[in-house]
């Protein structure tokens, strides 16, 4: 498939950074294009380093991947250029679309007046302030094409993409985020993002219409959510609960990208799934966190080596969604991976487990 679109299922924190770090050597793909803005961090754990990235593609992992942020972007220009330092990356490796949005000092201030953090959970990075000021047409508001230090890297994304659609390129877009956060579908509004997380938005927002695309929608065993007051998460757990419930042999605890605050954590939630499930159409689901149902699984490199708990989970979730699960995440590495695509695809990239990036 030439198309592929990476979505979350629940409340963010899928792993999608992972299944995009994994797919763009996995699938050697041409392009990467990010949706979203510094609200939403996608962490990338590979050969013992952490990319904690809220700007840059999770496929700067295949060094021939050329790495796009979309026009539907919110951009943070320093922290975008410390991030692209950081990747080693060169104009020819990223471009970032002309229009993207820039936000500004005064936009995280402007949450904080409105109290967004306390009265929603909001990460408070001022996402909602520059959207608002966007769809208002806002005096002042300034697009990527208004920073100087971002002018080797401007491009017009749609239409490189357009271009690579008609050669038949590999594109995989990243999205952000998760299907229980979307502004226009959530069931528990006002405890939702700026903007809609459904595959449908993000092609929107990168500029590609929705012929030929396959959907790759992660899932976690036990979804998540920002810790304070972000809204309701049905059935609840502690993390002590999924240490106890796992087996784990030591504490455990994960804390969000962006905001550094403690993630709620719940047992699965196969309502929020079902609805992800129609609104995405995924071709395959990404599950991850395998390794919360039973320890044994952490780091497991085939499906034979999961326990029967982990085994009959995935069964009972590919009867639930109508849908295969194609990539089960065992820990937290890129190479924490057992692609099931096919299993052809599966040999060609057992290589993450002890390889370098391309």
């Amino acid at each position: 498939m030439a198309i592929t679109v990476v979505v979350g299922a629940q409340y963010g924190g899928e792993g999608k950074g992972k299944v995009v770090a994994h797919l763009a050597v996995a699938d050697d793909a041409d392009f990467v294009v990010r949706c979203g803005g510094p609200n939403s961090g996608h962490t990338v754990q590979v050969h013992g380093l952490k990319y904690e990235l809220k700007q840059v593609p999770a496929g700067f992992t295949n060094r021939r991947t050329r790495l796009l942020l979309a026009a539907g972007m919110v951009i943070n220009p320093s922290l975008l250029l410390q991030e692209i330092a950081a990747c080693a990356l060169s104009p020819e490796r990223i471009g970032v679309d002309a229009n993207a949005v820039i936000l500004e000092s005064f936009d995280p201030e402007r949450e904080r007046e409105l109290l967004l953090r306390d009265r929603f959970g909001s990460t408070g990075v001022g996402m909602g302030s520059v959207v608002s000021r966007r769809v208002l047409r806002a005096t002042g508001l300034r697009r990527a094409t208004d920073i100087p230090e971002l002018k080797p890297y401007l491009t017009c994304v749609q239409a490189e993409l357009a271009t690579a659609v008609g050669r038949d390129a590999r594109i995989l877009i990243e999205g952000t985020q998760g299907f229980g956060l979307s502004l226009y579908h959530t069931e528990e509004w006002p405890y939702c993002t700026s903007r809609d997380t459904t595959a449908g938005s993000f092609l929107g927002e990168v500029g590609l219409g929705p012929r030929g695309v396959q959907v790759i929608m992660a899932v976690r065993t036990f979804p998540i959510r920002v810790g304070g007051n972000s809204g309701p998460l049905a059935r609840e757990l502690s993390w002590t609960d999924v240490q106890t419930r796992s087996g784990y042999p030591h504490p455990i605890a994960e804390y969000t990208t962006t905001t550094k605050r403690l993630r709620r954590v719940a047992s699965f939630d196969a309502e929020l799934v079902t609805r992800a499930v129609t609104a995405n159409s995924p071709s395959y689901l990404a599950l991850h966190g395998v390794d919360y149902i039973d320890y044994k699984d952490h780091g497991a490199r085939s499906i034979d080596e999961l326990s029967p708990s982990t085994l009959k989970f995935v069964d009972e979730l590919e009867t639930l969604t109508k849908t295969p699960v194609g990539l089960i995440g065992t820990g937290p590495q890129v190479s924490d991976f057992i692609d099931r695509r096919t299993e052809a695809h599966s040999e060609k990239v057992q290589w993450l487990a002890a390889s370098g990036m391309r």
